[in-house]
């Protein structure tokens, strides 16, 4: 009995020393409560005087931003390359960032709605910043209080894992050299019975489900179960981009969401399954298409951030999210969630939703064009991609699938976004998706004035 009781409490002193070592030398730092904030080019503070711009504290008018987001257009997809790997070089500001007092902005270069024509607004110059996240051998730095649980789950199997590999592994190779077959050795009786043994691979097992079981449960319950008061933002899958939308109807291919506050996600798709998985937030859940499902996190670090779709979703699956070639990112963008310090998603709401009220419609059109992913299947140079090219079509008769001819006009245009399977151009797969219910009337005329005045 003796012998029996010292072997379980070296077999439990054992499992929990090789599980400390474990956790301290590969574990992920749990998420901060309360983190300084990533240094950045771009300002993010919610007041900042203008006197060190114009020699004056008297905040000026605010203008209206140029980069609408809205509803995608003429497909997404393919055509474009990964994200650039973390620690590229990134453009530098040209001024200060936004700064807002009570609804007004405060002059100055790159202010907040007000970007010089050509320059980028600077919620756009968050989600062009090269990516940083901390971490270790298996996975980024947790930024997300709900996941804390899930990364001890984690480390916690990991490290039992461990131990029990190389304990079994010495055990056997330790019985077959000791009972091996040789010269003048009898072989030992089998045991028909070991009261020891079987108190000891009963309990040791029975203790570590219980204790899998019990903090694995509670992690679940509390990752699935959202606080009444979260920040709520739909998320529209589709082949192969994103549509995040928030509650004063602002639409973005980039999630943004506040710091330190939970944001719920109510999701479904258009097509096909996707998944929305940020390594990050350890947020990753099914999006299924005719029906919502569900996922929340509580950020707490500013910061921009990958996303991926963790889901094959069909020809490219690993373009999902791509954005056109910019100066910054010549081979394209993968989608990112960006992170807002305080006081920032507020000012992004109002400035997203202040920008595309002023646009002109072809300019419009083409930001419709290169933030929602269009680019990815239409070119403007004259090439084809999975969809034909822009440049050159309108005004001009084009064959259709069933061998007939139309002319490229606004009510083509206008009929290919909102029922694209009705006429089919011939050489192209009809895999374009229906944009009805999803396009504002001003969008579909700014993606008509764009495609027009590519001639």
């Amino acid at each position: 009995m003796k012998s029996m009781i010292r072997f379980i409490a070296t077999v439990g002193v054992t499992a929990t020393l090789a599980t400390v070592i474990v956790l301290k030398t590969f574990g992920s730092p749990s998420a901060e409560a309360n983190p300084s904030p990533e240094p950045s080019n771009v300002s993010l503070e919610p007041i900042q005087i203008a006197q060190a711009e114009t020699g004056s504290a008297t905040p000026q008018p605010a203008k209206a931003a140029e980069a609408p987001d809205t509803n995608p257009a003429l497909g997404s997809g393919a055509g474009a390359t990964p994200q650039p790997p973390a620690g590229s070089a990134a453009p530098a500001p040209t001024g200060p960032g936004p700064t807002t007092t009570t609804g007004t902005v405060t002059s100055g270069a790159g202010s907040a709605a007000g970007a010089a024509p050509g320059e980028m607004t600077w919620y756009d110059k968050l989600v062009n910043r090269p990516i940083h996240e901390e971490g270790n051998y298996w996975m980024p730095k947790s930024v997300n209080t709900v996941t804390d649980d899930s990364d001890f789950m984690f480390f916690s199997v990991l490290g039992l894992s461990v131990f029990f590999f190389f304990a079994i592994a010495a055990a056997v190779i330790y019985f077959t050299i000791k009972y091996r077959h040789r010269p003048g050795h009898k072989a030992e009786p089998s045991a028909a019975h070991n009261d020891a043994l079987e108190v000891t691979w009963t309990v040791i097992p029975t203790i570590i489900c219980v204790f899998l079981f019990y903090y694995g449960w509670r992690a679940y319950i509390h990752i699935v179960t959202p606080p009444q008061k979260a920040v709520e933002i739909n998320v529209l899958a589709m082949r192969w981009s994103w549509n995040f939308t928030h509650a004063n109807g602002v639409e973005d291919s980039d999630l943004h969401v506040p710091v330190n506050m939970p944001v719920r996600l109510v999701m479904t798709s258009t097509d096909v399954l996707h998944a929305f998985y940020v390594p990050v937030l350890r947020t990753k859940q099914d999006i299924i298409p005719r029906r919502y499902t569900y996922a929340w996190f509580n950020a707490t670090k500013p910061g921009t951030y990958r996303l991926h779709c963790a889901e094959y979703c069909g020809t490219n699956h690993s373009q999902m999210g791509i954005t056109g070639p910019t100066p910054e990112w010549p081979g394209g963008r993968r989608a990112v969630v960006v992170v807002h310090e305080p006081g920032g998603y507020e000012r992004y709401l109002a400035d997203k939703a202040a920008s595309s009220s002023n646009m002109e419609p072809d300019k419009l059109g083409k930001m419709l064009y290169e933030k929602k992913g269009c680019n990815a299947c239409h070119t403007t140079d004259g090439g084809a991609r999975v969809g034909p090219t822009f440049q050159g079509q309108f005004g001009t008769e084009i064959t259709l699938a069933d061998n007939t001819k139309v002319k490229v006009d606004e009510n083509y245009i206008r009929e290919s976004l909102l029922s694209p399977q009705a006429k089919s151009r011939a050489g192209f797969p009809p895999s374009m998706p229906s944009f009805e219910g999803q396009l504002k009337e001003k969008e579909i005329e700014g993606i008509i004035a764009f495609i027009k005045s590519l001639k």
